[in-house]
């Protein structure tokens, strides 16, 4: 399948249902779901795929998965969600979410800095966010190596969130394709 971004050591390609078991290795185990309301099955995750695939056509973007390179393996998965009624206005988020045997390796940044630029580029958009469980570190790591800050705690999903963001001309005096850790 024709990848829809590549970095150096990361293709991002459209999920498929195939991919139902790589995402099963993310969604059913409780650690890295721990950030999340609960793990899925495959019924949710068949579910997430295709919410995805809609997302695809109706928006021309949506989480990708990540194949690394070197082995082919898929890693994670990472792109674009629009996320409607953020404290009262649409935002466009960058997702991202790995096996936890890719985690520490820089992926998740390598992979959420190609979607950063692929919105502000690709797409033209003015401001990108990621909604960020405040006890999760790694994901606000992550966000932070973006370019990301935090912009403020918003009430989502039945809890407190909080909301990093970057306007795309802060970006544009970030480096072009980032850090690679």
């Amino acid at each position: 399948m024709k990848s829809i971004l590549e970095t150096d050591r990361l293709l991002l390609r459209r999920l498929t249902m195939d991919d139902v078991d790589n995402l099963l290795g993310i969604f059913s185990d409780p650690e890295a779901m721990r950030y999340y309301p609960a793990t899925k099955g495959r019924k949710e995750t068949i579910e997430w795929i295709g919410w995805n695939l809609k997302s695809y056509s109706e928006h021309g973007f949506g989480l990708w998965a990540v194949i690394r390179k070197d082995t082919s393996n898929f890693a994670g998965q990472c792109g674009l969600i629009l996320q409607r009624d953020v404290d009262g206005r649409d935002e466009v988020e960058v997702g991202y979410s790995f096996l936890r045997a890719q985690w520490n390796s820089g992926f998740a940044t390598e992979a959420a800095v190609a979607c950063r630029n692929f919105g502000f580029i690709n797409l033209d958009l003015a401001h990108l966010v990621s909604l960020i469980d405040p006890e999760n570190r790694a994901s606000k790591r992550v966000a932070e190596k973006v370019g990301m800050s935090c912009e403020k705690e918003i009430d989502r999903w039945g809890k407190r969130i909080e909301m990093y963001g970057i306007a795309r001309k802060a970006a544009q005096t970030t480096a072009s394709h980032g850090p690679a850790a």
